[in-house]
């Protein structure tokens, strides 16, 4: 199990060494605390799928994940929140699928495009997991993640530093359904201890 981590780890380096051009392109946007949240989500992402291609397990306490929970959730509130001061964001989406299809229509660059995309998804894919691992009912699994999304963005328009998209609302909520369906997979690795 050592060495699986210690391998994972010098290949989640490598990898995030040679993204490093297109990660600068995109930090341009957002706060410098992106890096280390990106750095830190590569390298766990590749410690689960080298412990996944190894039919390997990985056990973790109750109170470990709940403490990455946290962690996870307070970076993304400063990624969220905490963007560069000539940022300023006032607008709102009530229109479902519009700013969707602005992306996919070609009206940004392709790769600011896919960031906007696959980041209102993939940040969200943890908030699926969580309260699977929790047991909570089926009600609870999808109020719990609409309400605090619905909150984030509420949030990040009166403070003006995020529109008020329904899209994006709609993007989180099928990254959370995402995080659903990868709990089988999920489970195959991660043992959770009480």
């Amino acid at each position: 199990m050592k060495r699986t981590i210690i391998f994972s780890i010098i290949i989640s380096q490598l990898l995030f060494y040679i993204c490093l051009p297109v990660f600068l392109q995109l930090f341009i946007y957002l706060h410098p605390i992106v890096m280390i949240f990106v750095w830190i989500c590569m390298t766990a992402l590749v410690i689960f799928l080298t412990f996944l291609i190894r039919n390997q397990t990985l056990a973790i306490p109750n109170w470990l994940l709940n403490l990455l929970m946290v962690g996870y959730s307070i970076c993304l509130l400063v990624l969220l929140f905490f963007r560069p001061n000539d940022q300023v964001y006032d607008n709102w989406n009530w229109i479902p699928f519009s700013t969707i299809g602005f992306y996919l229509a070609g009206n940004a660059t392709p790769l600011v495009a896919f960031y906007n995309l696959a980041a209102n998804i993939v940040l969200f894919i943890p908030f699926g997991l969580i309260p699977m691992m929790a047991g909570k009912s089926n009600a609870m699994r999808f109020l719990i993640p609409l309400v605090f999304i619905s909150l984030i963005e509420f949030c990040q328009f009166i403070t003006q530093r995020g529109s008020l998209d329904i899209d994006d609302l709609i993007l989180n909520m099928l990254g959370v359904f995402v995080g659903y369906m990868l709990i089988p997979i999920f489970r195959r690795v991660v043992i959770i201890r009480n």
